[in-house]
């Protein structure tokens, strides 16, 4: 959350002529409501299982670019599958970089609109211990602080 997974992907499609694929985008399309009406409704167990089944069975182009949800690598075998089929990247950033990021955004994101600026930077210490065992297992891992589109293609093999 906040370290430019969305905003990369994107100008990294364009620059590459890539298809581009949101995830939680599909899922929305396919359960016919947004991600926290989803979870409000069917809790994030039955989220989690929508969301490993649309990554897995998508129609995706050959050459496409994935966006996915922050958790979407910690469920089931979802990044064993995405390391199988495809290249992978970890955004890697430090919690106060990323709470100083979401702070202004924060009204919009459920899980931090009630938090102040030291209950984010405790909320994401938290999440990234839980997460990075998977984040690690990621085909690259990038610092997130100064990246852009333009370095992050020159860090992917053989393009």
């Amino acid at each position: 959350m906040g370290c430019g997974k969305t905003t990369l992907a994107k100008k990294l499609s364009a620059r590459l002529g890539y298809e581009l694929v949101d995830l939680d985008h599909e899922i929305e399309k396919q359960a016919g409501k947004s991600v926290g009406e989803y979870f409000a409704l069917h809790g994030e167990s039955a989220f989690r299982e929508l969301e490993s089944q649309t990554l897995k069975t998508f129609p995706y182009q050959q050459n496409s670019i994935i966006a996915t949800g922050g958790g979407t690598p910690c469920y089931f075998d979802n990044i064993d599958w995405m390391n199988l089929n495809g290249l992978t990247v970890y955004i890697e950033m430090s919690p106060i970089a990323l709470a100083k990021r979401l702070e202004n955004g924060k009204a919009k994101r459920p899980l931090l609109k009630d938090l102040d600026e030291q209950g984010i930077v405790d909320f994401i210490t938290q999440k990234l211990e839980e997460r990075n065992p998977f984040y690690r297992k990621a085909s690259l891992v990038v610092n997130g602080i100064s990246l852009t589109a333009e370095s992050l293609e020159s860090l992917i093999p053989s393009l």
